[in-house]
């Protein structure tokens, strides 16, 4: 217990030491300060430089170091590792779409708040201040939750245990996103950090994860801005849950997919941690 507390109050502040600075800094003062121009990205880029080299042990104390280093799990891959680890997260990204047409037919997905920018934000700016948010969240939540906060509890009790427990504070740490709809997205943020957490395990690196995490991050809050649909609102109809519309077949057909594809991503990062042992057999 002692190492799932410890693991779990460490993450998180590696988690908020990474993204505050943007969050309630210099994101907030680009909106107000020179909107025209996304020049918040340059200090955040150097800040999130110095912050992945600390949290990687490459600079700070020597006596933490090799501790911070080996908490990062920023291990180098080979290019043959890296695509197959790339593959694993595009099937695990379709089971969590199977997911997400699953949920909407059997409750009321939630809607996000917009992402409200001044007028005179030129739509370039925009997109570049959503780029390095997604490059933010990627890099900072990877390093948190799938880094220091998963690796401690997955050594002393297992890659399930790392997972569930690490997507649960995934999960609470977003409810801002749905405040009224924690628990119904619990399963969706928890099976987020499963593909996430599974890729990690089976690399022994966070570095496909943060690649993955930053595009997909790019993809749903670029969505979300030309929408104002979050990731998991695929259509209008997803206000409609189908105990109300009368029709099952959508959710079976959903639930088949979500196996079917589930299955396959776990044989997959099975494959994939072999393939890396191989790779590097000291590791």
């Amino acid at each position: 217990m002692t190492t799932i507390v410890s693991a779990v109050v460490l993450g998180i502040g590696v988690l908020l030491a990474g993204n505050l600075p943007w969050v309630i800094v210099l994101a907030p003062l680009n909106l107000r300060l020179l909107p025209t121009l996304p020049w918040a990205i340059a200090p955040m880029a150097v800040y999130l430089w110095l912050y992945w080299r600390f949290a990687g042990g490459a600079i700070g104390p020597r006596d933490s170091a090799a501790f911070r280093r080996a908490s990062l799990r920023a291990n180098p891959l080979s290019p043959d590792v890296w695509g197959m680890a790339l593959f694993t997260g595009f099937v695990g990204f379709g089971a969590l779409v199977a997911l997400i047409v699953m949920m909407a037919e059997l409750v009321v997905m939630p809607a996000s708040q917009p992402i409200v920018t001044p007028a005179n934000m030129p739509a370039t700016t925009t997109f570049a201040l959503i780029a390095m948010s997604s490059v933010v969240a990627g890099v900072t939540e990877e390093a948190g939750f799938r880094g220091y906060m998963q690796g401690p509890i997955e050594q002393h009790y297992g890659i399930v245990a790392g997972v569930l427990i690490n997507g649960a504070m995934f999960g609470l740490l977003h409810a801002p996103n749905h405040p009224h709809a924690v628990l119904s997205m619990l399963p969706y943020y928890m099976a987020v950090a499963g593909v996430y957490g599974g890729i990690v395990w089976a690399t022994d690196s966070i570095l496909p994860a943060v690649a993955l995490h930053v595009g997909g991050d790019v993809w749903s809050l670029g969505r979300l801005w030309l929408t104002g649909q979050p990731e998991w609102v695929l259509s209008d109809a997803s206000s409609q849950p189908a105990s109300a519309a009368g029709s099952h077949s959508t959710l079976f057909i959903a639930a088949a997919a979500l196996v079917i594809l589930s299955i396959l991503f776990v044989m997959l990062c099975r494959t994939l941690r072999q393939q890396t042992r191989a790779a590097i057999p000291s590791r």
